[in-house]
C-alpha cells in the first residue's frame, strides 16, 4: 500500500493501528501558556471579565504586576478562556441606513 501510495511504510502502520478514519487532533490535549503561570492566567481572565477592557489596554494595566507579559501571550491567553472578544454593546455602532434611491439612467449635475 505505501508503494501505491507513495508514502513511508511506517504512516500506513500508523494508519493500521487506527480505530478511527477521523483527522486525529495534533497539540497538546490541554493547552496552556509557556510565559504566564496559572495564577497569572487566573489574573488576567478575572481582569478581562470585570473590566472589559480592549486588548492593548488590558496589556498597559497588567505590565506593572506582570512584566514579562507581551500582547501575544495575552492574546492567546484570552482566546484559550474564550473571551477575547468584547460583547457587543448597544449605542457602540451606528445602525445602519439604506441607501436613497435614485431612477435608473444619467443624472445631470447643475
Amino acid at each position: 500500500m505505501s508503494r501505491e501510495l507513495g508514502i513511508n511504510p511506517k504512516t500506513v502502520a500508523k494508519w493500521r493501528k487506527r480505530s478511527t478514519v477521523q483527522e486525529m487532533k495534533t497539540g497538546p490535549a490541554e493547552p496552556r501558556s509557556t510565559v504566564l503561570t496559572e495564577a497569572e492566567e487566573a489574573m488576567v481572565v478575572a481582569f478581562r471579565r470585570h473590566t472589559l477592557l480592549p486588548l492593548d489596554d488590558c496589556l498597559y494595566a497588567l505590565q506593572p504586576s506582570i512584566p514579562h507579559l507581551t500582547r501575544s501571550a495575552l492574546h492567546r491567553c484570552l482566546q484559550r478562556h474564550g473571551i477575547s472578544r468584547l460583547p457587543d454593546v448597544e449605542g457602540d455602532k451606528p445602525k445602519r441606513q439604506k441607501f436613497k434611491r435614485y431612477p435608473i439612467g444619467p443624472r445631470h449635475c447643475s
